[in-house]
C-alpha cells in the first residue's frame, strides 16, 4: 500500500510509520502506439553485470595526483563555468581510463569503476614508429577534434543515455569507448559523463562521491544529481544492512552538495526523505547560488517534516534564485513551510504543490515578477475556489500558463462546482495547452466556453456530470438552425477545427460513459471526425470490459492500461499513405522530456521519463 494512501486511510498513523510504497521504475516505451509503457520492481540501473557492481563495500582507492589545467571555452574566454578541466602535461600515447587494469580486466562497463580506476595521465613504453599515411590526420588534428568544445558537447551529448535501452544494457558504452579516442574527445566526453548524474542505489552513490572527491575538478562539471531512479532495496533487503554500509547518509550527501557548487537541478524523491536533513536543506537553499531547480517529490516522512519545520525557522534572503520547485505528494509539511518559502521565489516558472497544505495566503503571496507557465495545484483542499479564481484572473504571474492542473477527487473534496466552471474557463489564456478539471461539476453550458479553449488546448480533462451527446460538440459544429439564424450564416463554415490530442473521461462511470452511445455511428468522439485526437482515458474498471469488446477494435481504437489508469489509444489508420509523415511523437517543448500524454506530475528538468518520477506522472490515480 502507498505510504501516503495508507496514512489517509488509517488516519492516525504517522507517516513516519507509514510504509514505503514499493518501488516500481516506470519508463515510456519506444513504439507506434502511444500510452505505451514499461515497469520493472527494480530500476534498470541496477541490472549491471558483477564486473560493474561489486559486492564488496568499495575499498579506499589512492588516486595518483595530477597537474591540471582549466581550458575556457572559445565564445566564453572568461568563463570559469563552461569549460573543462585536462592534463596540463599529456604523453601523446595518453591511453584513457579503461587501459588501466581492474580486477586483472581492462573492461569497465559503467562510470561507477571509475572510482576503482587509477586516474593518471602518465606516457606509456615508447611504441615502435609507425609507417606515415600521407591522407591521415596528425594526432589531435582530425576535423572533429578541431571544433570547439561549444560544438563538440552538443554532438557527444546525443550518445548520453538518461535510461537505459532496457534492463540488460550496459549505459553509455558508446561514450566509455569515446574516452579511449583521444585526448580531445576525452576532455569533452568526461563533460558529457558527469553532467548528468543518475543514482539508481547507495554503492553507485558512494562511488561517484569518492572519485569526486579525489578528483574536485569533475564536481564543477555536475549539473544535475538525480534520484528518481533511486531504490534502497536493490542491494540490501533490511534497513539494518543499508545503515551498516552508511552509503548514503546526511553526511555524505552534504559532502556532495559541497562538491558540485555549480548544480542546476536536484532531483530526490520519498526514498531519500530521511537524508535531506537541516543541513543538506540549507546547502541546497542558500548555498547553491546557481541552483535552478528542485524536487522533492514524495518526501513526507517525520524526519523531512521536522527538518523542513527546522530550516523555515531560520533567517531566510528575501530573494531565492530557483525556478522551478515540486513539491508534489509533500503531505506532511505544514502551511508555515509555504508561507516561507513562495513569497521568495521571483523567478518562479514551474510550481507543482499538489496533495499539500498550501493555504490561499501563500498562494497568494508569489511575487509578481514570477512567470508561472507550469502549475499543479491538484487535490490542495486548504484551497478554496473564490482564492483561485482571482489568483488566475488577477495575478501577473499567471498570465502565460502552458500547464493547469486543477484536479480533486471528487469522493473527498470539490473546488468547483457549476459557477465557479463558468468564472474560470473564460479567463484562460490562449497560451495553455493542458487543462484538468476532473472532479470539478460541470454543465452542457460549458460546452461553448470550452470550444474556445480546444482550438489550442492539447489535452483536457472533463469534470463530472456532462453526458455523451454533450461531449460530442467539442469535436462537431452544431446543426444550422433554419428557424432562428439567417440563412446566410453557417456555423459548418465558421467552424475552427479543434486541437486536442488527449481527452480525459476518467471521472465517470461505466453507467455515465454509456459505452454503446460513445461507440455509436453518430457520436463523433471515437469517429474520424475527432481528429486528431488520439488518447481517450477512461476509469481503469473499464479495462476489462474494453478490452474483450470487438467493438472498440473495429472502430479503429486499442485499450492499454498502467497501474491504476487505463487509456483507448487510436491506432494507426491502414490507409495511411507514405506522403502522410510520420505519426505524431507526442513530444512537445512543455512536456520537458515526456512523450505520452496525461502526466499528473510537473517535470522540473528535461529529461527522459524514468523511475519514481514515471510512477507518479503515469501509473498512479489522483
Amino acid at each position: 500500500m502507498d505510504k501516503r494512501q495508507s496514512s489517509q486511510s488509517l488516519g492516525v498513523h504517522s507517516p513516519g510509520n507509514s510504509s514505503r510504497s514499493s518501488f516500481s521504475s516506470v519508463r515510456e516505451n519506444d513504439s507506434d502506439l502511444a500510452q505505451a509503457f514499461t515497469s520493472t520492481k527494480v530500476s534498470s540501473y541496477a541490472r549491471h553485470s558483477e564486473e560493474a557492481i561489486e559486492d564488496q563495500p568499495s575499498p579506499p582507492t589512492e588516486m595518483s595526483t595530477t597537474v591540471t589545467q582549466f581550458l575556457p571555452p572559445v565564445t566564453q574566454p572568461q568563463s570559469r563555468l563552461h569549460g573543462c578541466w585536462v592534463p596540463a602535461v599529456a604523453a601523446d600515447g595518453f591511453m584513457g581510463w579503461k587501459q588501466i587494469d581492474v580486477k586483472g580486466k581492462i573492461a569497465s562497463k559503467s562510470y561507477g569503476d571509475l572510482q576503482a580506476l587509477r586516474v593518471v595521465w602518465s606516457p606509456p613504453a615508447t611504441p615502435p614508429p609507425r609507417p606515415k599515411d600521407p591522407g591521415r590526420a596528425a594526432p589531435g588534428q582530425a576535423p572533429i577534434e578541431r571544433l570547439p568544445l561549444e560544438l563538440l558537447d552538443p554532438i557527444i551529448d546525443l550518445l548520453v543515455l538518461d535510461v537505459p535501452p532496457n534492463g540488460l544494457s550496459a549505459r553509455n558504452v558508446d561514450l566509455m569507448s569515446l574516452l579511449l579516442t583521444s585526448k580531445t574527445l576525452h576532455t569533452a566526453t568526461l563533460n558529457a559523463l558527469y553532467r548528468n548524474i543518475t543514482i539508481p542505489h547507495s554503492r553507485i552513490f558512494r562511488k561517484f562521491l569518492t572519485h569526486v572527491s579525489a578528483n574536485k575538478e569533475l564536481g564543477t562539471i555536475v549539473r544535475r544529481i538525480d534520484f528518481s531512479h533511486f531504490n534502497p532495496m536493490t542491494l540490501f533487503s533490511t534497513a539494518s544492512e543499508r545503515a551498516t554500509t552508511r552509503n548514503l547518509t546526511p553526511e555524505s550527501l552534504l559532502q556532495c552538495l559541497e562538491l558540485t557548487p555549480y548544480l542546476r537541478e536536484f532531483l530526490a524523491q520519498e526514498y531519500i526523505d530521511d537524508e535531506m536533513n537541516v543541513d543538506v536543506l540549507r546547502k541546497l537553499f542558500f548555498g547553491l547560488e546557481r541552483l535552478e531547480a528542485i524536487d522533492f517529490c514524495g518526501c513526507s516522512s517525520t524526519k523531512f517534516k521536522e527538518s523542513f519545520e527546522a530550516v523555515i525557522k531560520m533567517d531566510w534572503p528575501d530573494r531565492l534564485s530557483l525556478f522551478r520547485l515540486s513539491l508534489h505528494r509533500c503531505i506532511t509539511l505544514p502551511a508555515s513551510v509555504f508561507q516561507t518559502l513562495l513569497p521568495r521565489f521571483g523567478n518562479l516558472t514551474h510550481l507543482d504543490v499538489a496533495g499539500t497544505r498550501i493555504t490561499d495566503e501563500a498562494l497568494q503571496s508569489i511575487p509578481h515578477t514570477a512567470r508561472i507557465t507550469h502549475l499543479n495545484l491538484s487535490k490542495c483542499k486548504l484551497l478554496s475556489a473564490d482564492v483561485v479564481l482571482d489568483f488566475l484572473t488577477n495575478h501577473p504571474a499567471v498570465k502565460s500558463l502552458v500547464y493547469l492542473n486543477l484536479a480533486e477527487d471528487a469522493r473527498s473534496h470539490q473546488l468547483f462546482d457549476e459557477a465557479d466552471v463558468s468564472r474560470l474557463l473564460p479567463i484562460l489564456p490562449p497560451t495553455l495547452r493542458s487543462l484538468s478539471l476532473t472532479g470539478s461539476v460541470m454543465e452542457p453550458s460549458h460546452i461553448d466556453l470550452l470550444r474556445p479553449l480546444t482550438k489550442h488546448l492539447e489535452e483536457l480533462a472533463l469534470g463530472r456530470r456532462l453526458k455523451i451527446r454533450d461531449i460530442h460538440r467539442l469535436f462537431v459544429p452544431d446543426e444550422p438552425n433554419t428557424d432562428a439564424m439567417d440563412m446566410d450564416e453557417n456555423p459548418a463554415e465558421s467552424w475552427v477545427p479543434h486541437t486536442l490530442k488527449y481527452l480525459d473521461l476518467s471521472d465517470y462511470t461505466a453507467a455515465e460513459l454509456a459505452l454503446s452511445e460513445l461507440f455509436s455511428p453518430t457520436c463523433s468522439i471515437t469517429s474520424w471526425h475527432s481528429a486528431p485526437l488520439e488518447v481517450l482515458e477512461v476509469p481503469d474498471t473499464l479495462y476489462g470490459l474494453l478490452s474483450k469488446s470487438r467493438t472498440v477494435q473495429q472502430s479503429g481504437w486499442s485499450v492499454t492500461e498502467f497501474g491504476s489508469r487505463a487509456w483507448l489509444v487510436r491506432q494507426q489508420s491502414r490507409d495511411r499513405q507514405p506522403g502522410d509523415g510520420p505519426r505524431d511523437s507526442g513530444v512537445r517543448g512543455w512536456k520537458m522530456g515526456a512523450s505520452f500524454w496525461g502526466m499528473r506530475k510537473v517535470p522540473v528538468a528535461v529529461a527522459e521519463v524514468g523511475g519514481m518520477y514515471g510512477s507518479y506522472m503515469f501509473k498512479r490515480k489522483l
